[in-house]
Protein backbone atom coordinates (compact mmCIF):
# COMPACT_ATOMS: atom_id res chain seq x y z
CA UNK A 1 0.00 0.00 0.00
CA UNK A 2 2.64 2.71 0.80
CA UNK A 3 4.32 1.90 -2.31
CA UNK A 4 1.10 1.64 -4.85
CA UNK A 5 -0.15 4.61 -2.58
CA UNK A 6 3.20 6.81 -3.03
CA UNK A 7 3.67 6.07 -6.64
CA UNK A 8 1.71 9.22 -8.08
CA UNK A 9 3.59 11.90 -5.88
CA UNK A 10 6.98 10.96 -7.74
CA UNK A 11 5.77 11.79 -11.44
CA UNK A 12 3.88 15.12 -10.15
CA UNK A 13 7.03 15.90 -8.51
CA UNK A 14 8.96 15.25 -11.26
CA UNK A 15 7.33 17.43 -13.95
CA UNK A 16 7.14 20.07 -11.29
CA UNK A 17 10.83 19.98 -11.88
CA UNK A 18 10.88 19.75 -15.46
CA UNK A 19 8.57 22.87 -15.57
CA UNK A 20 10.49 24.42 -13.12
CA UNK A 21 13.99 23.44 -15.20
CA UNK A 22 12.54 24.87 -18.21
CA UNK A 23 11.37 28.06 -16.98
CA UNK A 24 14.65 28.54 -15.27
CA UNK A 25 15.81 27.81 -19.07
CA UNK A 26 13.58 30.36 -20.72
CA UNK A 27 14.96 33.00 -18.75
CA UNK A 28 18.30 32.08 -18.63
CA UNK A 29 17.91 32.68 -22.94
CA UNK A 30 16.00 35.69 -22.09
CA UNK A 31 19.16 37.22 -20.33
CA UNK A 32 21.61 36.10 -23.00
CA UNK A 33 19.45 37.32 -25.70
CA UNK A 34 19.76 40.91 -23.57
CA UNK A 35 23.28 40.66 -23.06
CA UNK A 36 24.09 39.75 -26.40
CA UNK A 37 22.14 42.86 -27.99
CA UNK A 38 23.91 44.63 -25.13
CA UNK A 39 27.38 44.01 -26.22
CA UNK A 40 26.30 44.32 -29.70
CA UNK A 41 25.86 48.09 -29.58
CA UNK A 42 29.15 48.66 -27.10
CA UNK A 43 30.94 46.94 -29.58
CA UNK A 44 29.30 49.16 -32.15
CA UNK A 45 30.07 52.43 -29.93
CA UNK A 46 33.49 50.92 -29.54
CA UNK A 47 34.51 50.18 -33.32
CA UNK A 48 33.19 53.79 -33.76
CA UNK A 49 35.77 55.24 -31.55
CA UNK A 50 38.55 53.74 -32.71
CA UNK A 51 37.51 54.51 -36.10
CA UNK A 52 37.79 58.22 -35.05
CA UNK A 53 40.72 57.63 -33.54
CA UNK A 54 42.72 56.18 -36.10
CA UNK A 55 41.36 58.68 -38.66
CA UNK A 56 42.40 61.64 -36.45
CA UNK A 57 45.89 59.70 -35.89
CA UNK A 58 46.25 59.42 -39.82
CA UNK A 59 45.33 63.26 -40.45
CA UNK A 60 48.25 64.22 -37.89
CA UNK A 61 50.95 66.07 -39.52
CA UNK A 62 53.56 64.40 -37.62
CA UNK A 63 53.22 65.26 -34.45
CA UNK A 64 53.92 62.14 -33.01
CA UNK A 65 57.80 62.23 -34.47
CA UNK A 66 60.32 62.62 -31.99
CA UNK A 67 61.90 66.39 -32.74
CA UNK A 68 64.44 66.50 -34.89
CA UNK A 69 67.90 68.68 -34.31
CA UNK A 70 68.64 71.40 -36.14
CA UNK A 71 71.37 73.17 -37.25
CA UNK A 72 72.60 75.80 -34.83
CA UNK A 73 75.22 78.29 -35.31
CA UNK A 74 78.01 77.84 -33.55
CA UNK A 75 79.48 81.41 -33.39
CA UNK A 76 76.27 82.32 -31.41
CA UNK A 77 76.96 79.48 -28.78
CA UNK A 78 80.22 79.69 -28.64
CA UNK A 79 80.76 83.59 -29.81
CA UNK A 80 83.74 82.92 -31.40
CA UNK A 81 82.57 82.38 -34.44
CA UNK A 82 85.39 79.87 -34.93
CA UNK A 83 83.05 76.89 -34.96
CA UNK A 84 85.93 74.33 -34.22
CA UNK A 85 87.41 76.54 -31.48
CA UNK A 86 90.71 76.51 -32.60
CA UNK A 87 90.90 72.65 -32.66
CA UNK A 88 91.68 71.07 -36.44
CA UNK A 89 89.49 68.35 -36.86
CA UNK A 90 91.56 64.31 -36.13
CA UNK A 91 91.09 63.86 -39.91
CA UNK A 92 93.54 66.65 -40.69
CA UNK A 93 91.30 67.96 -43.35
CA UNK A 94 90.12 71.58 -43.34
CA UNK A 95 85.78 72.20 -42.34
CA UNK A 96 86.19 76.01 -42.46
CA UNK A 97 83.57 75.96 -45.33
CA UNK A 98 81.69 72.99 -44.24
CA UNK A 99 77.48 73.34 -45.36
CA UNK A 100 75.71 70.65 -42.93
CA UNK A 101 72.13 70.04 -42.62
CA UNK A 102 70.23 67.53 -40.77
CA UNK A 103 68.45 64.91 -43.30
CA UNK A 104 65.11 63.16 -42.94
CA UNK A 105 66.84 59.87 -42.91
CA UNK A 106 68.30 60.64 -39.77
CA UNK A 107 71.58 61.59 -41.43
CA UNK A 108 74.08 64.67 -40.33
CA UNK A 109 75.20 65.97 -43.60
CA UNK A 110 78.10 67.32 -44.91
CA UNK A 111 78.92 69.67 -47.43
CA UNK A 112 77.86 70.94 -50.75
CA UNK A 113 74.21 69.96 -51.82
CA UNK A 114 74.96 70.35 -55.60
CA UNK A 115 78.01 68.11 -55.03
CA UNK A 116 77.79 65.41 -57.59
CA UNK A 117 78.11 62.05 -55.55
CA UNK A 118 76.58 61.43 -52.00
CA UNK A 119 78.40 59.09 -49.31
CA UNK A 120 75.94 57.84 -46.85
CA UNK A 121 77.68 55.85 -43.67
CA UNK A 122 75.56 53.85 -41.04
CA UNK A 123 77.73 53.76 -38.23
CA UNK A 124 77.52 53.22 -34.48
CA UNK A 125 80.65 55.24 -32.27
CA UNK A 126 80.40 52.24 -30.30
CA UNK A 127 81.82 50.25 -33.46
CA UNK A 128 85.45 48.91 -33.55
CA UNK A 129 85.08 48.42 -37.96
CA UNK A 130 83.50 52.18 -38.16
CA UNK A 131 86.43 53.42 -36.10
CA UNK A 132 88.52 51.54 -38.32
CA UNK A 133 86.82 52.67 -41.61
CA UNK A 134 86.96 56.26 -40.02
CA UNK A 135 90.39 56.27 -39.79
CA UNK A 136 90.96 54.77 -43.57
CA UNK A 137 88.92 57.45 -45.16
CA UNK A 138 88.32 60.26 -42.70
CA UNK A 139 91.58 62.43 -45.02
CA UNK A 140 90.43 61.77 -48.30
CA UNK A 141 86.20 61.86 -47.82
CA UNK A 142 87.13 65.50 -45.79
CA UNK A 143 89.36 66.55 -48.76
CA UNK A 144 86.37 65.31 -51.23
CA UNK A 145 83.96 67.50 -49.35
CA UNK A 146 85.82 70.67 -49.04
CA UNK A 147 86.35 70.82 -52.84
CA UNK A 148 82.61 70.53 -53.21
CA UNK A 149 83.02 67.00 -55.15
CA UNK A 150 80.83 64.57 -52.34
CA UNK A 151 78.36 64.88 -49.78
CA UNK A 152 79.31 62.44 -46.81
CA UNK A 153 75.99 61.36 -44.58
CA UNK A 154 76.48 59.90 -41.63
CA UNK A 155 73.79 57.76 -40.30
CA UNK A 156 74.77 57.41 -36.67
CA UNK A 157 72.53 55.35 -34.39
CA UNK A 158 72.25 52.83 -31.63
CA UNK A 159 72.99 49.46 -33.55
CA UNK A 160 75.06 48.09 -30.43
CA UNK A 161 73.12 49.14 -27.39
CA UNK A 162 72.92 45.85 -25.93
CA UNK A 163 77.03 46.07 -24.60
CA UNK A 164 76.54 49.61 -23.66
CA UNK A 165 74.65 52.41 -23.44
CA UNK A 166 77.38 54.83 -24.70
CA UNK A 167 75.87 53.69 -28.16
CA UNK A 168 72.55 55.70 -27.31
CA UNK A 169 74.27 58.78 -25.64
CA UNK A 170 77.24 59.51 -28.25
CA UNK A 171 74.67 59.45 -31.02
CA UNK A 172 72.49 62.10 -28.79
CA UNK A 173 74.96 63.72 -28.34
CA UNK A 174 76.10 64.27 -31.64
CA UNK A 175 72.68 65.72 -32.30
CA UNK A 176 72.54 67.66 -29.61
CA UNK A 177 76.19 69.39 -31.05
CA UNK A 178 74.51 69.98 -34.47
CA UNK A 179 71.48 71.24 -32.95
CA UNK A 180 73.22 73.66 -30.82
CA UNK A 181 76.32 74.63 -32.52
CA UNK A 182 76.22 73.89 -35.90
CA UNK A 183 77.47 71.56 -38.55
CA UNK A 184 81.53 72.25 -38.63
CA UNK A 185 81.05 71.76 -34.73
CA UNK A 186 79.34 68.41 -35.13
CA UNK A 187 81.96 67.16 -37.53
CA UNK A 188 84.83 68.07 -35.24
CA UNK A 189 82.92 66.17 -32.71
CA UNK A 190 82.10 63.42 -34.51
CA UNK A 191 86.04 62.81 -35.16
CA UNK A 192 87.35 63.14 -31.77
CA UNK A 193 84.85 60.49 -30.65
CA UNK A 194 86.39 58.00 -33.53
CA UNK A 195 89.72 59.51 -32.73
CA UNK A 196 89.54 58.40 -29.38
CA UNK A 197 87.08 55.40 -29.61
CA UNK A 198 86.62 53.23 -26.68
CA UNK A 199 87.04 49.64 -26.73
CA UNK A 200 84.05 48.08 -27.30
CA UNK A 201 84.49 46.07 -24.14
CA UNK A 202 84.93 49.14 -22.25
CA UNK A 203 85.62 51.20 -19.96
CA UNK A 204 83.11 53.64 -21.57
CA UNK A 205 83.82 57.34 -21.61
CA UNK A 206 80.80 59.35 -19.03
CA UNK A 207 78.62 62.25 -20.59
CA UNK A 208 80.75 64.64 -18.87
CA UNK A 209 83.82 63.49 -20.96
CA UNK A 210 81.34 64.14 -24.60
CA UNK A 211 80.62 67.24 -22.50
CA UNK A 212 84.12 67.99 -22.59
CA UNK A 213 84.88 66.59 -26.17
CA UNK A 214 81.50 69.25 -27.83
CA UNK A 215 83.56 71.86 -26.00
CA UNK A 216 86.79 71.23 -27.79
CA UNK A 217 84.59 70.60 -30.83
CA UNK A 218 83.24 74.73 -30.37
CA UNK A 219 80.22 74.52 -28.52
CA UNK A 220 79.52 76.20 -25.55
CA UNK A 221 79.16 73.78 -22.63
CA UNK A 222 76.05 75.56 -21.31
CA UNK A 223 74.16 74.83 -24.64
CA UNK A 224 75.21 71.37 -24.62
CA UNK A 225 75.09 70.45 -21.58
CA UNK A 226 71.56 69.97 -20.58
CA UNK A 227 70.71 67.94 -23.93
CA UNK A 228 73.64 65.14 -23.34
CA UNK A 229 72.99 64.12 -19.72
CA UNK A 230 69.51 64.94 -20.43
CA UNK A 231 69.04 62.68 -23.61
CA UNK A 232 67.18 65.57 -25.22
CA UNK A 233 66.98 63.48 -28.99
CA UNK A 234 66.63 59.66 -27.53
CA UNK A 235 63.24 59.53 -29.15
CA UNK A 236 65.04 60.64 -32.67
CA UNK A 237 67.76 58.25 -32.31
CA UNK A 238 65.10 55.22 -31.51
CA UNK A 239 63.60 56.55 -34.50
CA UNK A 240 67.15 56.56 -36.65
CA UNK A 241 67.36 52.86 -35.58
CA UNK A 242 63.94 52.12 -36.75
CA UNK A 243 65.03 53.47 -39.96
CA UNK A 244 68.12 51.87 -40.25
CA UNK A 245 66.03 48.56 -40.12
CA UNK A 246 63.70 49.46 -42.29
CA UNK A 247 66.69 50.02 -44.95
CA UNK A 248 67.76 46.91 -45.12
CA UNK A 249 71.33 47.62 -42.04
CA UNK A 250 72.00 44.80 -40.70
CA UNK A 251 75.56 46.14 -39.57
CA UNK A 252 77.94 48.03 -39.40
CA UNK A 253 79.83 50.36 -41.13
CA UNK A 254 77.41 50.06 -44.14
CA UNK A 255 78.25 52.40 -46.91
CA UNK A 256 76.42 53.41 -49.88
CA UNK A 257 77.42 55.74 -52.62
CA UNK A 258 74.90 57.52 -54.40
CA UNK A 259 72.69 54.54 -53.29
CA UNK A 260 74.37 51.85 -54.34
CA UNK A 261 75.78 49.46 -51.34
CA UNK A 262 79.60 49.43 -51.22
CA UNK A 263 81.43 46.30 -49.76
CA UNK A 264 84.40 44.86 -49.00
CA UNK A 265 86.48 42.00 -47.49
CA UNK A 266 88.26 44.45 -45.62
CA UNK A 267 88.59 47.93 -44.41
CA UNK A 268 91.38 48.63 -47.27
CA UNK A 269 89.22 46.87 -49.93
CA UNK A 270 85.98 48.85 -48.78
CA UNK A 271 88.47 51.92 -48.61
CA UNK A 272 89.61 51.58 -51.99
CA UNK A 273 85.93 50.76 -53.12
CA UNK A 274 84.57 53.88 -52.28
CA UNK A 275 86.87 55.98 -53.45
CA UNK A 276 87.08 54.12 -57.08
CA UNK A 277 83.06 54.94 -56.45
CA UNK A 278 83.68 58.84 -56.32
CA UNK A 279 86.50 59.71 -58.64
Amino acid sequence: MAQSAGKPDGPKQSRAEIAARAQREAQRKERLREWLIVGGVVAAVAAVIIGVLVFTGNDDDGGAEADAPGVGDSAAAGGSGDSTGGAAAPGGGDTANLVGEVTPDYGFAFGDPDAAHRVVVYEDFLCPFCGALEASTSDQLTELVDSGEIVVEYRVFNLLGRISDYSLRSANAMAVVMDAAGPEAAKTFHDLLYDQQPAESGPYPDDDWLVEQAVVAGADEDAVRPGIEDLAFEDWVGEADDAAVDNGVQGTPTVLVDGTEIGGSTIEEMTQNILAAVS
